[in-house]
């Protein structure tokens, strides 16, 4: 174990994630007390002191302002919903370069990391992205190396996709800032003797080759394929991959894919100012008015209603969107 303290700062942005505000602290916490000494020194803060509202609806007091932040060695930002309103501030853009001029390590948890994008401080990163932020995150920093994991340490950089993500991470976190036997046990205390790797997955257990098609409806977004061009690719015929598509999801092969590109637009409209237009064309809609359609039949919304990602606005859910597209 050190015996340095490393202090650390946690800038909470509004609408962050109170789950991800205790999954950074309680292995940090735990590790002090297993050391029966202060290893970890922390402090909450916001930009103007105030108590900062959650995803939840609690506001949550902090312990002051962005001078507290002075002197220390890690600093953590946490954001969760609404991101693009909260991560564009340019008074707090221009602390965050002053910070990272000092040499601290910045760590963006969940949205957070956009908020280091924001200020070029992930620009030739690779940065670990919360799957449904994907599109959104790639369209905006083309500079920034997307990680196919769910926590990255790049340099004085470190990322994370969120949620359960986050105890892994804060593992590997404190292995790298203590040392392997402390990071084991707090591990051990929290539980997570079974703990994950940094491998990205976003897809429960399915039929590998609709997986394999679903992958390729993805990749094709933009310029769709026929059904045929999709079941050749797999493998499959067009009948054996409907009928596996209907066992797993109960869905069409076409409904699934249609399903793919308007999840995809759903993402592009919630996390860029890309126009309508723009959108429509870029998930593969040769006619806005079609592509207008087809949102409001799975959003009950029309895509120009449809422009933040809040916890009020529409939500994609694959079983709960299963209707004719």
């Amino acid at each position: 174990m050190l015996n340095t303290v490393r202090k650390v700062a946690l800038l909470l942005l509004p609408e962050f994630s109170n789950f991800g505000l205790a999954a950074v602290t309680e292995p940090l916490f735990v590790a002090n007390w297993l050391a029966q000494a202060t290893v970890f020194e922390w402090r909450t803060i916001s930009d103007d002191g105030k108590p900062v509202p959650a995803s939840n609806g609690s506001d949550v007091p902090v312990d002051g302002d962005l001078t507290l932040a002075a002197g220390c060695t890690s600093l953590f930002v946490l954001a969760s919903f609404d991101p693009a309103r909260t991560a564009g501030s340019r008074a707090r853009t221009r602390w965050l370069k002053r910070i990272a001029r000092t040499g601290a390590e910045l760590v963006g948890i969940e949205n957070g990391s956009l908020a280091l994008a924001e200020a070029g401080l992930l620009d030739q990163h690779a940065a670990a992205v919360h799957w449904d932020n994907l599109a959104g995150f790639q369209e905006l920093f083309p500079k920034i190396r997307i990680a196919q994991s769910l926590f990255s340490f790049s340099n004085n950089r470190v990322t994370c996709a969120g949620a359960a993500a986050i105890l892994d991470m804060m593992i590997a976190w404190i292995a790298h800032h203590a040392d392997a036997q402390t990071s084991t046990e707090v591990a051990r205390h929290l539980l997570l003797t079974s703990r994950r790797d940094s491998r990205h997955s976003d897809s429960t257990a399915q039929d590998p080759l609709v997986a394999r098609a679903r992958a390729i409806m993805q990749a094709h977004v933009d310029d769709p394929l026929s059904c045929d061009a999709i079941a050749q690719q797999s493998g499959l015929s067009l009948r054996q991959l409907e009928r596996r598509f209907k066992q797993q999801s109960g869905e069409t092969l076409h409904g699934e894919y249609m399903l793919v590109r308007v999840e995809k637009a759903h993402q592009y409209l919630q996390q860029t100012t890309l126009s309508v237009t723009e959108v429509s064309a870029l998930t593969g809609f040769t006619s806005v008015e079609y592509f207008s359609k087809v949102y409001r039949r799975v959003f009950g919304v029309l895509p120009s209603k449809d422009r933040r990602q809040s916890t009020d606005a529409p939500v994609f859910r694959q079983k709960a969107t299963k209707r004719k597209v």
